[in-house]
């Protein structure tokens, strides 16, 4: 969460409903959010948006999964909170 974008991104995952139209596949909250939405929120290249999203996910704050021809993304909001708590016990 290091980066403006990646932080971006966190916060809309864990509101996808607030934050994203409804998706023709997948489930929003259920199955995640499709790599295309966020890429055309975020104003980014895909290739740019999928190197952020694998950060998230080697970091272990998301889950992907591939529906069709497109990867779906949705936060793991314990791990985030995991992460903040330690952050906040650092400060």
């Amino acid at each position: 969460m290091a980066h403006e974008n990646r932080l971006r991104i966190v916060h809309w995952l864990s509101e996808p409903e607030s934050h994203f139209p409804p998706q023709v596949d997948g489930d929003l909250v259920k199955d995640g959010v499709c790599v295309g939405f966020i890429t055309e929120k975020i104003g980014l290249k895909q290739p740019t948006v999928t190197n952020h999203m694998q950060i998230l996910q080697e970091a272990g704050l998301v889950e992907s999964k591939k529906i069709k021809n497109w990867v779906f993304y949705k936060l793991r909001p314990d791990q985030v909170e995991n992460v903040l708590r330690k952050v906040g016990q650092m400060l």
